[in-house]
């Protein structure tokens, strides 16, 4: 390796700590000032909580032994709807490529779906399905499903046209072309496809908590709610963004991997 490509590299990581080392001072900055606020009652302490009071009830959480087994129980739902919808997605996405006449049947009943306000079936899953995490997946499906179809399905159609024309004139058949060239051409589609599955696989199981569930960060949170808790709900809610933020990073993480 020479000189300037050390130089460069040695640069690349001092920038990379810098703004790390901003984005921690800014979060911490934020926690010191709500504190501050809070403990003035400069905001309302009862609604806005306070960064010590949600560690506390978190640390209580620990001691009673349910902290652990909410966020367990969380992380099965995302776990489950996460795959479930990626593999649904891709399959589904595949079959409407390989067949153009299936997309333009189903394309509008597609667009109707997702613009759907998915909470609106709620009451009918859980009548279908139970008040059970059965019906947290399904709502979960209803939200990630129909978005990673439609992103699969504009990766496989956004493959350069002349090499789908050189793959026909070797007589490649659809599996060959579509493992050779759809597959690898779309990538950078597919993985970013499944950042957004991720999203929305969260915010479907935290809605479908909401619902029906009686474990999971989104019960601590409807439950806080309902008991006018508000340490519980704010407790709640920093154990969802950091468990989003770790789940985000991780399946970057491994997506950018196997992408190199």
């Amino acid at each position: 390796m020479s000189y300037e490509q050390k130089r460069y590299l040695k640069k690349k990581r001092i920038k990379r700590i810098i703004i790390i080392s901003i984005q921690l001072l800014l979060v911490l900055s934020f926690f010191l000032i709500w504190e501050y606020l809070s403990n003035h009652n400069i905001i309302n302490p009862f609604i806005y909580s306070s960064p010590s009071k949600i560690f506390k009830t978190i640390i209580n959480l620990h001691k009673d032994n349910n902290l652990f087994n909410h966020i367990f129980w969380t992380l099965k739902e995302i776990l489950i709807s996460f795959i479930g919808g990626s593999l649904l997605g891709i399959i589904i996405a595949i079959l409407l490529y390989e067949f153009k006449i299936l997309f333009k049947i189903m394309e509008p009943f597609l667009i109707v779906l997702n613009s759907l306000p998915k909470v609106a079936l709620g009451p009918m899953i859980i009548i279908i399905a139970g008040a059970n995490i059965k019906s947290v997946i399904i709502m979960t499906l209803l939200i990630n499903l129909v978005v990673t179809i439609i992103n699969f399905y504009n990766g496989f159609t956004n493959i350069d046209q002349y090499k789908l024309t050189l793959m026909k004139s070797f007589m490649a058949s659809k599996k060959q072309t579509l493992w050779y060239l759809v597959f690898p051409g779309s990538l950078n589609s597919i993985i970013s496809a499944l950042k957004v599955n991720i999203s929305m696989t969260l915010i479907g199981v935290i809605m479908g908590e909401f619902l029906v569930s009686k474990q999971g960060i989104g019960y601590l949170i409807i439950y806080g709610t309902q008991i006018f808790n508000m340490n519980l709900v704010m407790s709640g809610i920093l154990l969802l963004i950091i468990i989003s933020i770790i789940i985000y990073l991780l399946v970057s993480w491994l997506l950018n991997k196997y992408q190199k």
